[in-house]
């Protein structure tokens, strides 16, 4: 189900709720559709359990999934500009850790919108 890059800079945990949320944006997920359990997603992905279990409890605490004790976790009802939002904040956010300014970050923006126009 996940395509995970072990030398990618980005989390492994990351790279999970960013793939969570483009099924759920595409469909592919849908609201009350059950995950794979932590154990599960931890076995078939070759990762620790605690990486998947961070995954869905950030997901959960954002409020894109919800847990039943013994039951599982699922997808709850979602809205999709609230994940895009998520998805904008994940990448800006090192950005603004990192001293870039917001006026750097429109300029590229902006150069980058033009160039698609």
């Amino acid at each position: 189900m996940f395509l995970l890059n072990l030398q990618s800079k980005i989390p492994i945990f990351e790279q999970i709720q960013n793939q969570i949320l483009r099924f759920i944006e595409t469909g592919v997920l849908k609201p009350g559709d059950r995950l794979p359990s932590v154990r599960q997603l931890a076995m078939d992905n070759g990762i620790n359990p605690n990486t998947a279990a961070k995954a869905y409890s950030e997901l959960e605490k954002a409020g894109y999934v919800y847990n039943l004790p013994k039951k599982g976790v699922y997808v709850a009802e979602f809205n999709v500009t609230s994940s895009r939002k998520m998805q904008i904040e994940t990448v800006l956010e090192p950005l603004y850790k990192n001293g870039i300014k917001k006026e750097e970050i429109i300029e590229v923006l902006e150069e980058l919108y033009q160039e698609e126009e």
